[in-house]
């Protein structure tokens, strides 16, 4: 990739693999070496997502917003988490909650059901061992939004697709749904559609379907959403390919690689979650220091 000529030249990768950006990059932009594509499609740049979204998670701690991840599955091992992970406002406050984010970060796989994570484990080892990989679900949720972010009423200003687009944006993530999301599709609207709670100080919900979001815009309820991640193309054992220059039939490249990304994309989902929110967050309630952007918010929070 150097653009200085050199006395001793990588060799170009022209063996495409399947389901990575290889191909679609250089018919695109021409190319003659798929690692010019590879290399700037690879799942590294997230690192600087991550970083960058730590300033936001900052602000919005500030304002008692605070964003959560876990893994769902891998493969065909599933948990399913403790309703209250959707619906409870109070997110990790209270020892149960604690308890239970404190043993997502403890797990290897980032799942806190003891049962499931072991299982997760051997699962992705079986899968290294075969030259393979899986991919899985993650979960991403926001408590203490509050109602207001987003917009019903411009298609580019929803806080649903804006999230959407964020985390479709992540390497690997094939699929969003928000709140039950897909499963809400077979449900009827009067068992799908979150009741307000008769005397609910904060308009507080007897469920939480919708994901925290309605109309795209937050509705005060915990904003919940699932991500579903592809197994990632590079195997060990490659796939049948061709090659870029000759088309002639070769396996696919072999680059250096993980084998389930599923419990690091939680953690890219939660950094791009905090962009989205707190891009919206200063767009409802900006200003030009933190004090006045507290005043503004106060007399929303307060009206």
């Amino acid at each position: 990739m150097s653009v200085e000529p050199s006395v001793e030249l990588v060799p170009p990768v022209t063996r495409v693999r399947p389901g990575h950006a290889d191909l679609a990059g250089a018919l695109k932009y021409g190319h003659q070496d798929v690692r010019n594509v590879l290399e700037r499609a690879s799942a590294r740049e997230t690192a600087m997502r991550v970083a960058l979204a730590s300033v936001a998670r900052k602000l919005l701690a500030h304002f008692g917003i605070e964003i959560r991840s876990q893994t769902i599955s891998v493969g065909a091992v599933r948990s399913e988490p403790p309703d209250w992970v959707a619906t409870d406002r109070r997110g990790a406050w209270g020892v149960q909650r604690e308890q239970f984010w404190d043993a997502v970060e403890a797990s290897p796989v980032r799942c806190a059901d003891a049962s499931s994570s072991e299982e997760m484990v051997p699962a992705i080892d079986n899968a290294r061992a075969t030259g393979d990989t899986l991919g899985g679900l993650f979960e991403v949720v926001a408590y203490g939004v509050p109602a207001g972010l987003g917009s019903h009423v411009h298609w580019d200003r929803k806080l649903s697709s804006r999230l959407g687009a964020a985390l479709m944006s992540i390497n690997s993530v094939k699929g969003v749904e928000v709140g039950e999301g897909f499963g809400g599709a077979a449900m009827q609207g009067s068992a799908f559609h979150d009741v307000v709670a008769e005397g609910a100080a904060n308009w507080e919900r007897l469920s939480n379907h919708a994901g925290g979001i309605e109309g795209g815009t937050s509705n005060g309820e915990p904003i919940l959403l699932r991500c579903a991640a592809k197994p990632i193309p590079t195997l060990m054992k490659p796939l049948p390919s061709v090659d870029l220059l000759t088309k002639e039939p070769v396996s696919a490249a072999i680059e250096r690689s993980d084998v389930c990304v599923v419990p690091a994309a939680g953690v890219v989902g939660e950094a791009m979650v905090a962009l989205v929110l707190a891009d919206a967050f200063l767009e409802k309630f900006g200003g030009d220091s933190v004090a006045e952007i507290e005043r503004n918010y106060r007399g929303y929070v307060g009206s």
